[in-house]
């Protein structure tokens, strides 16, 4: 009677057991789909059998265990960190290009292209005033090509500023996120699978925003900092970072009207060097990129430089000719040259200026009556050091300009289909370890579904035999 009873405990152990693996399958196969979920397992112990001894064996079933593997997420974060950074080269720079012609259809070139035509077309008739007034009109459109060009990158440069900050939110919000979990795991959640699930696909999103490290403590918290040593969380403190412009003293600007710079401070005001991530791409192309073009207090940008020494040229060559009336020739280009980088911006043809007032004439000697129009149009195809800009014709500058964007713009594809396939393989390595596995799951059910109603029949015949051992010992 005693080895009944004690086979009935044993059973009724075992069943318990069995559905303590059903149900954590069913858990697995719930959260098959769930962001930052890792699949949970229950291993079975096999207790002693020895009847002699007392030991009815049966099994036993261990306590509930995760397949996470921090490695693989570390992975996931690292190469998600650089996608972002390169994804966001790329959008950036794609909107950034279209303001960058290099068919000569469009914009400057094209622009610049008709001027020099103008001016050979003058050169061809010294005399005609329509040449004069095309003239004229041809150098208006180049200085608005570079107002719009140069406008266009301000405004570019003016969104990136935008994105950072709302990026800076983003990240700020996202480790509030996490320092709620961390206060739930402090209150004794730590090994709750759901939590775990919202931290670590919390910190895969911020992964994508910034370069960002984080360490599990014991308690269940998670720590969390960027650029490798400012600190976001600690606990249950959120440490908030913020971006702001700002002009630094040293060394001291060459442009004092120019823009400032794009600063990333940790909440104790220090700097934040390598952002990383969409961040770190945004601040590179405004503080970096967008300056190239446009100038900052440290730099007078390309546009600027461009603009300049083609307006101080031709400015140049009208003012040292003479016009049919024997009068000294007048600039046309004007700018303000105490801002070196607001030259593309604002340039522009004097509209006081007429048509009779471009000197033609060369006063040489010796003289020729179409010498300024002639010089004007060699800027196309210069032979002289003063009709060149950096050691390039104007056209071959802007070149240069645009096709370094172009560059940019490539490399940055070229890298993020790079980190897309590194990611994708930290993602398939990550799946291999924690995730969850249908076919898996469906077999483990099925296993263990038998094997209950297996051991239900089981202790079904051992009831019987009680009951029949019972109804003996009445009689």
């Amino acid at each position: 009677m005693s080895n009944l009873l004690a086979s009935l405990v044993s059973s009724a152990n075992t069943l318990e057991a069995y559905g303590r693996v059903l149900e954590a399958t069913q858990n697995n196969v719930s959260n098959a789909s769930t962001p930052g979920y890792a699949k949970q397992r229950i291993d079975l112990y096999a207790l002693p059998f020895d009847p002699q001894g007392g030991a009815t064996g049966g099994v036993r079933a261990g306590t509930l265990q995760s397949a996470r593997n921090e490695y693989a997420e570390q992975a996931v974060r690292h190469q998600s960190t650089g996608l972002g950074y390169q994804q966001q080269l790329a959008d950036s720079l794609t909107v950034l290009q279209t303001n960058f012609d290099i068919t000569g259809n469009q914009g400057i070139p094209q622009a610049l292209n008709t001027l020099l035509q103008s001016f050979s077309a003058w050169g061809a008739t010294p005399d005609d005033p329509s040449a004069r007034q095309t003239v004229l009109q041809r150098a208006d459109a180049l200085a608005q090509a570079f107002n719009q060009t140069a406008n266009s990158v301000s405004s570019a440069s003016r969104d990136t500023e935008r994105q950072v900050g709302e990026t800076v939110g983003q990240i700020n919000q996202l480790v509030g996120q996490l320092q709620g979990y961390n206060q739930l795991a402090l209150q004794g959640n730590k090994n709750d699978a759901g939590l775990s699930a919202r931290v670590h696909s919390a910190l895969e999103q911020l992964s994508s925003l910034a370069d960002i490290q984080a360490v599990f403590i014991d308690d269940g918290s998670v720590s969390v900092t960027i650029g490798g040593q400012t600190p976001l969380l600690i606990g249950g403190q959120q440490y908030a970072i913020s971006a702001s412009l700002y002009e630094p003293a040293d060394p001291p600007a060459t442009n004092p009207l120019g823009p400032g710079q794009m600063r990333l401070q940790g909440w104790d005001g220090s700097d934040i060097a390598n952002a990383g991530g969409q961040l770190g791409a945004l601040v590179k192309l405004r503080n970096e990129v967008m300056p190239s073009l446009i100038g900052d207090r440290f730099q007078a940008g390309d546009l600027n430089l461009m603009a300049k020494q083609f307006a101080d040229r031709v400015n140049q060559l009208l003012t040292g000719g003479d016009t049919n009336a024997g009068q000294p020739g007048v600039p046309i280009f004007q700018y303000n040259p105490d801002d070196p980088t607001s030259i593309a911006s604002a340039i522009k043809v004097d509209t006081s200026v007429t048509p009779d007032q471009l000197a033609a004439i060369s006063v040489g000697p010796p003289t020729v009556s179409n010498g300024v129009p002639l010089a004007l149009s060699a800027l196309a195809v210069p032979t002289q050091d003063a009709d060149r800009i950096n050691g390039f014709s104007f056209s071959q500058f802007y070149g240069q300009v645009a096709g370094a964007v172009g560059g940019l713009l490539n490399d940055s594809k070229n890298n993020a289909d790079v980190q897309q396939s590194l990611l994708t393989q930290a993602k398939d390595l990550r799946q291999q370890y924690q995730g969850v596995s249908l076919d898996e799951e469906a077999t483990t059910l099925m296993q263990f579904q038998r094997a209950y109603q297996a051991n239900a029949k089981y202790l079904s015949v051992l009831d019987q035999l009680t009951q029949t051992a019972i109804d003996i010992l009445k009689t």
